[in-house]
């Protein structure tokens, strides 16, 4: 990994992101990758809880707002499929490991390969260089953005819990913006490089129409000075599984 100097530090905290080609090894690459088969290889879903993920608002509420396997998924490992990929009885259309759209949202706790990913020295390096003080892992994703059926990752409103007893559990609050295609810088990456992205810039991933899929492991960060975690948000820390530290 390339040192993060204090030139790129400043670039990111200017522009919002930041591009570290060469961040991760292909070694490491290639563990996470192997894991993740071998997650999949064990891979156990009822029909009942067999969830089409999606970044649309209403086939999101539709599908995910009203599925406690969502909404408590938390502090798990479980597994979002791409739309389509099951027939009416909930059974797969297309191979499994082809069917799903993304793995979260705590494997950065409870598998040995993307904890220590996670929790790498170069990532808490990183962390120190940008002021983070006490961050916290707020959740990890495996997305695999399949060959031709990668659905679009969309630009969504803020999802919170809705009221106690409301159907679907979640909803939708504030007001999305209009943005040109224009308006988005493109950017490419390699394997093994990271994408570091501030909490409020908007970004997007449009759909893979390409032959590959373009495995992405993503997890979230939070400082924890001096602040709180919303109420509101649909991902709520456990007793089970507090968030983390990200220093160890």
């Amino acid at each position: 990994m390339a040192f993060v100097t204090e030139e790129q530090i400043q670039q990111f905290r200017e522009d919002g992101f930041l591009v570290l080609e060469e961040f991760f090894t292909t070694e490491e690459c290639d563990a996470m990758r192997e894991q993740i088969h071998k997650i999949i290889a064990k891979m156990d879903v009822p029909p009942h809880c067999r969830t089409e993920f999606s970044t649309s608002e209403e086939e999101q509420l539709k599908a995910q707002g009203s599925a406690d396997y969502f909404l408590i998924s938390g502090d798990k490992i479980r597994f979002f499929f791409e739309k389509g990929v099951f027939d009416e009885k909930g059974d797969f259309l297309v191979p499994k490991e082809k069917s799903i759209n993304k793995i979260g949202h705590a494997l950065h706790a409870y598998d040995p390969i993307f904890k220590q990913i996670t929790h790498s020295s170069k990532v808490q390096e990183l962390g120190r260089k940008l002021g983070l003080e006490k961050p916290v892992v707020v959740q990890s994703m495996y997305i695999f953005k399949q060959p031709r059926i990668g659905g679009e990752d969309g630009i969504t409103r803020r999802m919170v819990r809705a009221p106690p007893g409301t159907i679907p559990c979640t909803q939708f609050v504030g007001s999305e913006r209009t943005y040109q295609d224009s308006q988005f810088i493109p950017v490419p990456i390699c394997k093994g490089g990271l994408i570091l992205i501030h909490g409020e810039v908007v970004h997007k991933s449009e759909l893979n129409s390409s032959e590959l899929s373009r495995h992405v492991y993503t997890f979230h960060l939070m400082e924890a000075k001096d602040t709180s975690w919303s109420k509101e948000n649909w991902l709520q820390p456990t007793p089970e599984l507090p968030f983390p530290p990200l220093y160890t």
